[in-house]
């Protein structure tokens, strides 16, 4: 299963020399297979995502994304680029930009859409109890839509705090992977 780690500045902080240790920390301890620089507060993203991608380069990460910004995530360098609910009628930017495209879902219209633009990944969320988000969908309704849903590649999302909720979705076939901000700190 794989792994992705996405940035918050409530963990990271908006300051770019913390944010690369936290990085750094975070990166060799658990490995992802993935990363995300996310923040959507901080004045300074800019400044911010070229240390994140920096950091992320010098640690040999692969598939190393930008929350958002398509055009920012092209001329960074970035691998792809994580688009919100609202931005399916990006995706085709981002493809025609080169950029590996992951896409956020809650229900099964976005993920209907998510296949029909091409997304080539998705995060279906939230799985267990979040803070501030709406009702969790649980294991059970995760496992039904990575069934139906085969022809897309599914990253769980949503209250993954724990090696707990990883175990939990460990016995999910044929699910990608998981996402997380809270459990990578």
């Amino acid at each position: 299963m794989k792994s992705y780690l996405i940035t918050d500045p409530k963990y990271y902080s908006n300051n770019p020399i913390v944010l690369k240790t936290k990085l750094i920390k975070n990166i060799t301890s658990k490995k992802p297979d993935f990363v995300c620089f996310r923040d959507k507060i901080s004045l300074n993203f800019r400044q911010l995502a070229t240390a994140f991608l920096q950091m992320a380069k010098e640690l040999k990460q692969e598939n190393i994304f930008l929350n958002g910004d398509i055009l920012l995530a092209k001329i960074l360098g970035f691998d792809g680029v994580h688009l919100t609910s609202t931005q399916f009628n990006q995706i085709s930017l981002a493809k025609k930009q080169n950029l590996k495209v992951i896409i956020s879902t809650h229900n099964e219209g976005e993920i209907l859409k998510a296949i029909d633009f091409q997304a080539d990944f998705i995060t279906y969320s939230p799985i267990f109890y979040t803070p501030n988000k709406n009702q969790p969908k649980g294991i059970d309704n995760l496992k039904d839509i990575v069934c139906k849903y085969p022809q897309i590649k599914i990253f769980a999302l949503g209250g993954i705090v724990s090696d707990n909720e990883i175990k939990q979705l460990q016995n999910i076939p044929n699910l990608f992977g998981f996402a997380s901000i809270r459990y990578w700190c």
